[in-house]
């Protein structure tokens, strides 16, 4: 089982042993999210689904589990989207991007969410499938097998909510770390949501720090080094990241593990739901 990262030639592997596999692609643009259908079929990894970020990694209706630009769908309706694709509780998932591990990280945590610890994101995404020969496919999503049951089993990963950072603020017990380039956490520019800043208290940790410039994690050993200096003595597992809108703090989420940190939580509503409650404070700066 791959339960974190995993490399193109690995995928290749499982698939010449014939195991249950299904491979989902991520891509994305948060600013143009109307281009992922035709990234997709222009070129996706052969055999590949695609997991769109708005319709199928979040939801705007009234069932929404959080708030935000990206609101969580309930964890039964993503089993049963699994489910409609083929994917059960016996499925290795792979999920990639060609945005240097931008988006699928949130199917990732979805999966860990929902209690499936069988899904790994591949390192280096599309472009590194493509680089170790892999075969690549034009044309519109296929569900990868008959329609089956996905379960949903106890969460393998946490989900926190505004109130509880919010009861929490500025107690040791919590370290919140922000995901998102250092203009925006320190409200010099914000391009998405109704006001600029930072949860006040907020460290700031780009998740694009965490890959090198081709688009892989970095080592554990670096990772490692540089975590534990923005944690600064500070416990790992008083840790709580978020980002935007829940999508570009896992990455953080996951090079922490990677550096040897246990699970970490995820508040997904981030600074999007934030902004917009009512009588919650925000800092520049």
């Amino acid at each position: 089982m791959y339960p974190l990262l995993i490399t193109a030639t690995q995928v290749q592997a499982l698939q010449a042993q014939g195991t249950p596999l299904a491979i989902l692609d991520c891509t994305s643009d948060l600013m143009k999210p109307e281009l992922a259908d035709g990234l997709f079929e222009a070129e996706h990894i052969a055999g590949a689904l695609q997991a769109h970020l708005d319709r199928d990694l979040s939801t705007h209706d009234h069932d929404a589990v959080n708030g935000g630009r990206h609101p969580l769908p309930p964890r039964e309706r993503v089993a049963a989207w699994l489910g409609s694709m083929g994917i059960d509780n016996g499925t290795q998932v792979v999920v990639y991007d060609r945005n240097a591990g931008n988006y699928c990280g949130r199917l990732w945590w979805m999966l860990k969410w929902l209690g499936h610890d069988a899904v790994a994101v591949l390192d280096g995404g599309l472009q590194s499938w493509k680089a170790a020969g892999g075969s690549v496919a034009s044309g519109p999503s296929q569900a990868y097998g008959a329609a089956t049951s996905f379960t949903v089993q106890a969460p393998l990963r946490e989900l926190v909510f505004t109130e509880t950072v919010a009861a929490q603020l500025g107690r040791p017990t919590q370290t919140v770390i922000d995901a998102r380039a250092a203009p925006r956490y320190r409200g010099e520019v914000e391009p998405l949501d109704p006001i600029a800043g930072h949860i006040p208290g907020a460290l700031n940790r780009p998740f694009t720090d965490n890959f090198t410039p081709e688009g892989f994690f970095k080592s554990p050993e670096v990772l490692k080094a540089e975590w534990d200096q923005v944690l600064a003595g500070r416990s790992a597992s008083s840790v709580v990241h978020h980002c935007g809108s829940g999508v570009s703090a896992v990455p953080n989420l996951i090079a922490m593990e990677l550096a040897g940190h246990g699970p970490t939580a995820l508040y997904a509503g981030s600074w999007s739901e934030w902004c917009r409650t009512p009588g919650l404070p925000c800092a520049k700066g």
